[in-house]
């Protein structure tokens, strides 16, 4: 009997799905007809309810995986997740199935976890799909794992809560990828911030980009000035590639556009004082406040061709500009330096002409007239 039910072992594999009928229910254990010459066993606890008794009886039908094959056939219905025994937790290995623990605190290197009464190693890589900056937050946290190793009889077990959510995100990321189409609105977790933008998870470990040029309606320089690894944030979907399964993701399509307004703010003749934020050689760019950044053209720097832009608008100085026009629609600012002294000289005149002491004198004003009436002869 013993050599049948090695040899029916033999045809099943563990992880295995199979069906079958229980034939007989003891104290701890049901035996279940696969249909081999043998019976496959099934711990009772696995056929109970929640308030503790049995819901299945003899005849019933019931699905199961192969959780072990050494000593005969062994069916879970819940994937060991209860694994109470090494022999559990090697047919857990074996299957690779999940099992679930207790991170009871960091050690060198990772974390000590319990499962049930078996003590296991979780590497710092292996406890989360993100890194883990504050190793402290998962102490006394029950996960789900799986065990990546098993060795020495069960002296040395390692496992992996990062596999078992890396699976489930891809179980998940079909389902998730549904709802993410061009134009809706997300909420995503900040995975990783880099250079040229952001790695915003949309849920089921699908990631998408946030460029750097949509964090915001100014020009962004630092993204980690606008995001952090972690952050939960809205974010609209712009384009979704089907090819490359990648998505495109946008920030200030959510946020109020400033240049709706921007003439409010900014009239065109008149005088404001700006930072220099950058010289090209083409002209100087000027932030005339957080939102709005206008283009002083080198023709209307007041400098003559060849000169340094760099040596006279040093980056991070203070400069008064004229704004000349506002082109709201393609976002542009036309600004000044030259039209500023203009401006100078000509309220320099007016004040001179306002002044008493600049009226002519009687004598001045007729040998003038005089002068005029001369010229005017000779031309007839």
């Amino acid at each position: 009997m013993f050599e049948a039910s090695v040899k029916a072992a033999r045809q099943f594999t563990r992880g295995q799905t199979v069906d079958g009928t229980i034939v007989a229910i003891g104290p701890k254990v049901a035996l279940v007809n696969i249909g081999s010459k043998g019976e496959a066993e099934i711990d009772v606890a696995e056929l109970k309810d929640e308030d503790g008794g049995i819901e299945m009886s003899v005849g019933d039908r019931i699905t199961a995986m192969v959780v072990s094959t050494n000593r005969g056939i062994v069916l879970s219905r819940k994937g060991v997740r209860n694994a109470a025994t090494l022999r559990e937790l090697e047919d857990a290995y074996g299957a690779g199935l999940a099992v679930e623990g207790k991170v009871v605190q960091a050690v060198k290197g990772g974390y000590e976890v319990r499962v049930a009464r078996e003590r296991a190693f979780c590497p710092l890589s292996q406890i989360d799909i993100v890194r883990t900056d504050d190793p402290a937050i998962h102490v006394g946290k029950t996960y789900t794992f799986r065990v990546i190793e098993f060795k020495s009889g069960g002296k040395d077990v390692v496992l992996s809560r990062r596999k078992q959510l890396e699976d489930a995100q891809r179980a998940g990321a079909a389902e998730a990828r549904k709802a993410i189409v061009p134009g809706a609105v997300l909420t995503g977790r900040v995975a990783s911030v880099v250079d040229f933008g952001a790695f915003v998870d949309l849920g089921a470990g699908v990631q998408g980009l946030l460029h750097v040029s949509e964090m915001g309606w100014t020009r962004v320089t630092n993204p980690n000035a606008v995001v952090a690894v972690g952050d939960q944030i809205a974010v609209k979907v712009l384009k979704v590639d089907d090819a490359t399964q990648k998505i495109s993701l946008g920030l200030r399509q959510l946020q109020d556009d400033p240049w709706s307004s921007v003439t409010a703010k900014f009239q065109s003749g008149e005088v404001y004082a700006g930072r220099v934020a950058r010289v090209a050689d083409f002209g100087v760019f000027v932030e005339l406040d957080a939102e709005f950044t206008g283009l002083i053209p080198f023709a209307e720097t007041g400098l003559d061709r060849g000169a340094d832009l760099r040596k006279a608008f040093p980056t991070g100085s203070t400069v008064d500009v004229v704004v000349l026009d506002i082109d709201a629609e393609s976002r542009r600012i036309r600004l000044s330096k030259k039209a500023v002294a203009e401006q100078q000289e000509r309220a320099e005149i007016r004040d001179y002409a306002a002044r008493p002491d600049a009226a002519p004198t009687p004598s001045v004003g007729s040998l003038a007239d005089k002068l005029r009436g001369a010229l005017g002869r000779v031309k007839e």
